[in-house]
């Protein structure tokens, strides 16, 4: 069942959202290549987290251990922080998601690490693009479908392959509530997109083919190919007058 929000839910929504937007921003600039370890990185989204009386969503979640999902390279999403250092020419993930009064907000972002190549480059900039491709589609009158191929035609038309085997979905009091937003489909398909939904939208894009594979850590997710990948996330109301971002961080707009 698709749980419509009210506004009073909505805003509860956009403290907690706002707290991941804030974290992301500071986790982005204390990256230093060659030094900062993704368990850094960690401790410091508990640390923010924490300082604004927020909960980690995905701490303890099925067993997760930690409040962040930072993965690297050829990683997908999942990805467990350790003693891992990030090195000049990486791409790292950060997903993250935190509570406020009991209403989630769920936000990821790649950054490079340092100079990266020209494909990395590419592939972080067309993950943001394919993600203000499906959020520009969260609309009142439109599909869900409308949203999907938004995503995927934007990501294909650039030469990337879609993961099919991972989706958004919508959020609320449960970090996981219906539906499911997968990032490619057809368009006109679907649920109708009506105010008060609320959804986590969150392309992940393949340097290679599309195909995954779960590690032995059972949590950390590869491209099969080990080609690199990236991942971008908003959590989004859809309002009357058009799509409403919550997790936007600092000084960024819809491109």
């Amino acid at each position: 069942m698709i749980i419509l929000k009210s506004d009073i839910e909505i805003e509860t929504m956009r403290a907690a959202g706002q707290i991941v937007a804030v974290a992301l921003a500071e986790m982005a600039e204390s990256i230093v290549p060659g030094k900062t370890t993704t368990a850094d990185l960690d401790r410091l989204a508990d640390e923010i987290l924490a300082r604004h009386e927020a909960i980690p969503s995905f701490k303890g979640y099925r067993g997760y251990p930690s409040a962040t999902c930072l993965s690297i390279n050829e990683e997908v999403v999942h990805g467990i922080p350790g003693v891992r250092v990030l090195e000049e020419g990486d791409i790292v993930g950060i997903d993250l998601g935190a509570v406020v009064d009991g209403y989630h907000g769920d936000s990821a972002i790649t950054l490079p690490v340092g100079e990266v190549s020209r494909e990395a480059q590419r592939l972080i900039r067309d993950t943001r693009g394919a993600l203000f491709a499906g959020i520009r589609m969260a609309r009142v009158g439109n599909r869900l479908g409308d949203v999907s191929h938004a995503i995927q035609v934007y990501a294909e038309s650039r030469g990337y392959s879609v993961v099919r085997d991972l989706v958004g979905h919508g959020i609320g009091r449960e970090m996981h509530e219906e539906p499911q937003v997968p990032n490619f489909g057809k368009a006109g398909r679907g649920p109708d997109l009506e105010e008060g939904m609320t959804l986590a939208i969150e392309p992940m894009l393949n340097a290679g083919r599309s195909q995954i594979e779960t590690l032995a850590d059972g949590w950390t997710i590869v491209t099969k190919d080990r080609r690199l990948s990236a991942h971008f996330e908003h959590t989004v109301a859809i309002r009357k007058d058009g799509p409403d971002i919550l997790t936007l961080r600092p000084g960024e707009t819809m491109p």
